[in-house]
């Protein structure tokens, strides 16, 4: 029986899988991130995206790699084993980067903000300059895999993966190098002989000895006396877990201020018993 009359399939539920951020509209926050989307939809690939926004936001990349050239991910289908993608983009060669440090060189307020790790309005244009792409310029410049039985070219695994690198490329710009084949460290060093850039240490801080003084030790409030008391009065653990304000790589199902105010709330009743025991 044809897939036509059975109907699309519908993919497992992924455990601990990598949930994207964004929950609808347009994906990525940084330039560079919608950048590398609004390339890729470009290609007129219809569907076959919008499958993938589907499973990126479902959670259903288990794991994702960036290495220099080549993405590696594992993507929950509807088959109990998870399918391998594989995403390759050609990396720049050595010629091709000289020219992108000397073009960037060049234009020192960027060479600066790149040095600080940030990235650039102008990079993309610069690049161009240099007679290089920063994204690619067709999607035949990339290869990619996927051990699913779909033909199509990207199927949703793999379109999945393209949305998770965009939200990758937002919390670390330098992702994007990477995929062309320099780490952050290299393409630094690449710039190093064409920009002066200085950035001056603060003077050592000797070691100061610890005061004696018990109210002076404690800035933050008092420790209370009934310490399991405390952490049981109501909003109490969603108080304190607050206080480690929002992790930009937490990506579990469950909301992490949620999840550490129950383990906190499970602890205090824990505590509680001990001491009642």
């Amino acid at each position: 029986m044809s897939w036509y009359q059975w109907g699309p399939s519908r993919p497992r539920e992924a455990k601990g899988g990598i949930k994207a951020r964004n929950k609808r509209g347009a994906f990525a926050e940084s330039w560079w991130g919608r950048r590398w989307i609004e390339v890729l939809e470009s290609f007129d690939l219809g569907q076959r995206l919008s499958r993938g926004r589907t499973y990126a936001r479902k959670g259903q990349v288990l794991d994702l790699k960036i290495d220099p050239g080549r993405v590696h991910a594992k993507v929950q289908g509807s088959r109990p084993r998870p399918y391998d993608v594989t995403i390759e983009l050609k990396p720049l060669t050595g010629g091709q980067w000289e020219k992108v440090g000397k073009a960037v060189s060049q234009d020192t307020w960027s060479a600066a903000r790149l040095i600080a790790g940030e990235m650039p309005e102008t990079l993309e244009d610069t690049f161009k300059d240099a007679g290089v792409p920063l994204f690619l310029a067709k999607l035949r410049d990339l290869k990619t895999e996927c051990s699913c039985p779909d033909w199509s070219n990207p199927c949703k695994h793999v379109a999945a993966v393209y949305y998770l690198l965009a939200e990758s490329f937002d919390n670390d710009p330098f992702l994007l190098f990477r995929l062309r084949g320099k780490s952050r460290d290299e393409f630094v060093t690449l710039l190093g002989g064409g920009v002066d850039v200085k950035v001056p240490e603060a003077p050592p801080v000797p070691p100061q000895p610890l005061s004696s003084n018990t109210a002076a030790f404690w800035q933050g409030r008092p420790v209370p006396t009934d310490l399991y008391g405390a952490a049981s009065l109501p909003d109490a653990p969603t108080v304190l877990a607050a206080t480690l304000c929002p992790l930009p790589f937490w990506r579990g199902e469950a909301d992490f201020l949620d999840l550490v105010s129950a383990r906190v709330s499970k602890a205090a009743a824990s505590g509680r018993k001990l001491v009642e025991g």
